[in-house]
């Protein structure tokens, strides 16, 4: 046994960092057990309420019901959650470049942003529902009606959360920048935008669900009228029909939906940030 071996088996492990190791692992396992747990509890007890009422399967189907109709009508249904994935992804690249662009533009001009600002609180504050009527007027094609839809609903927070970083740099890093010579641009591209990135990751999270949301409420209006594929139509045909396994499989997948957009943001953020800023930090501490 050489030197080193002994001296670390020799050495007395300090109780509060050991405390401090359990305590993460520990957090680290409850992190995704808890909720399966949760979750598990909670199908298991909704299947209990159907069998002991004995509510109708047209009411309250039971989730063995609910994932043999998943499985039955998977190719209408994951065909048609592909139709709302499509524009719910056009749509948060759009409001990406959109709610970006725009921010840089308000950055680098102040008389911009008070003009245009203004406009696009107007578009956050008004209901999707109230401007859909106008674009199915002035807009024939129907994906575009949908993608311009999700697109109001998620430019804003990418937006107003870029903007707010690019303006919250420390006023002496750009004193800094201005005395070493730095033009705007290049204070722009080496200090502004990077300060701003965890604000922008911020707001890509939350435009990522709310895209979702434009998409499907986008689709619930146009699938009233008959003139959309999505899976809102599908919940509008499966409640028409009485067919609620098929309504209860469509929301499941649209909340799945929702969540692995969530989860894959949050890693995308995490890549970005684990490194460098310091709410990643603390989470890995």
């Amino acid at each position: 046994m050489s030197a080193i071996d002994q001296h670390v088996k020799t050495t007395p492990v300090d109780p509060d960092e050991a405390r401090r190791v359990r305590l993460r692992k520990l957090e680290r396992t409850g992190s995704w057990l808890l909720p399966l747990i949760i979750m598990i509890a909670a199908i298991a007890l909704w299947d209990r309420i159907c069998v002991w009422n004995g509510i109708p399967q047209y009411i309250l189907p039971r989730p063995g019901v609910v994932l043999t109709t998943m499985i039955e009508d998977a190719g209408l249904l994951f065909s048609s959650l592909l139709v709302t994935l499509r524009i719910t992804l056009l749509s948060l690249a759009l409001a990406v470049i959109g709610g970006v662009g725009l921010s840089v533009l308000f950055t680098q001009s102040r008389f911009i942003e008070m003009s245009l600002f203004p406009f696009a609180i107007v578009l956050q504050v008004t209901p999707i529902v109230a401007i859909f009527p106008l674009i199915n007027i002035y807009v024939d094609d129907q994906t575009t009606k949908l993608l311009l839809c999700a697109w109001i609903v998620a430019f804003f927070p990418i937006l107003s959360n870029t903007t707010l970083g690019l303006n919250s740099v420390d006023r002496n890093l750009i004193d800094y920048f201005k005395l070493n010579g730095a033009s705007r641009w290049q204070t722009l591209w080496h200090l502004r935008l990077p300060a701003a990135m965890p604000y922008f990751l911020g707001g890509l999270k939350i435009a990522g669900g709310l895209a979702l949301i434009g998409a499907v409420v986008a689709e619930f209006v146009a699938g009233t009228a008959g003139q959309s594929s999505g899976l809102a139509s599908r919940i509008i045909e499966a409640g028409y029909r009485l067919n609620a396994p098929r309504l209860f499989a469509a929301l499941i997948l649209i909340s799945l939906t929702g969540i692995i957009i969530f989860l894959l943001l949050s890693w995308i953020s995490h890549l970005a940030l684990h490194r460098w800023h310091e709410s990643a930090l603390k989470q890995e501490q």
